[in-house]
């Protein structure tokens, strides 16, 4: 009976939580050291995929928020840990579609975005405004063709590596490098390189520990964003890719149905968490979304 009410009336429900830990403490403990501290919930129904930058010497999370009515995601941000410090994101096109992932990065003291835009057709690369950091201005078109998500960049071996994937393929990783955020974007030449569902779609930053390069995924062999593994990336040229599972994160309490993005500032590590929740008009959001998107 539990599963059938789950079925027909559960639906997910998304927070962001964080540890006080550094990235090279994870990769020497393989694991969190200590309990996740989550936030007190936001109304929306998903707050998820944050990602965490220090500015003007405040924490600020940029994150997909999104509310089972409005059907689509949109990005916002907070600050220092608190939702009542929420802003919509501006300056995202097209308008209307879906956004989500706002993978930031900084590079040479300016703040970069990818979001994830795979309505729109393409990968865009977005610069935030230093005198209005709620607002994106797009530099330019990266990528153009199929739905790609959860698109992941680094700079790495003097040169800027993407890491993506395309809409419901889940054994494709497709990459792509540059020597400049001005330059084109070309294939790798095993593009797309066959990896199993859990190490295929992105989840959160890549990084550098001690020279070596890590790529957080989302293990899905379960269910959507059911855990991070953490794999190791031994090899990566023009030419060749070679990448192991190091370890897994799993769901902390209160939120174990899933966990599918990591972000890192300095001695901190963000995440999110999932949990369901069960509703009497559920149904009717479900078959909403079917007609409406």
């Amino acid at each position: 009976m539990n599963k059938v009410i789950d079925r027909y009336f559960g639906a997910d429900k998304w927070n962001i939580g964080f540890v006080k830990q550094s990235a090279e403490d994870l990769i020497l403990r393989k694991r969190f050291n200590g309990k996740v501290v989550w936030l007190e919930e936001d109304e929306a129904h998903y707050s998820a995929d944050p990602f965490v930058v220090k500015m003007n010497s405040s924490l600020f999370i940029y994150y997909e928020e999104l509310n089972f009515w409005k059907i689509k995601g949109k990005i916002s941000r907070i600050k220092n840990f608190n939702f009542s410090t929420k802003q919509r994101i501006s300056g995202l096109t097209p308008k209307g579609i879906h956004f989500s992932y706002p993978y930031i990065f900084e590079e040479k003291s300016n703040f970069y975005c990818i979001p994830e835009t795979a309505d729109a057709g393409e990968v865009s690369l977005y610069q935030l405004d230093h005198k209005n950091s709620t607002e994106l201005k797009k530099k330019r078109v990266l990528l153009v063709g199929p739905r790609y998500v959860d698109t992941s960049i680094i700079h790495y071996k003097e040169k800027y590596w993407l890491f993506t994937n395309i809409d419901g393929m889940l054994n494709d990783l497709y990459i792509y490098y540059s020597d400049s955020l001005e330059e084109e974007f070309k294939p790798h030449t095993l593009n797309p390189i066959p990896v199993s569902s859990k190490n295929c779609r992105g989840a959160g930053n890549l990084f550098i520990v001690n020279e070596q390069l890590y790529r957080p995924t989302q293990n899905m062999e379960i269910r959507y964003g059911g855990s991070i593994i953490i794999n190791k990336i031994s090899e990566l040229s023009e030419h060749s890719f070679n990448s192991e599972p190091d370890f897994e994160l799993l769901p902390e309490a209160p939120y174990l149905e899933g966990m599918h993005n990591i972000s890192f500032g300095n001695d901190l590590i963000v995440v999110d968490g999932k949990r369901r929740t069960h509703s009497p008009i559920t149904p009717v959001h479900r078959l909403l979304k079917k007609v409406l998107y």
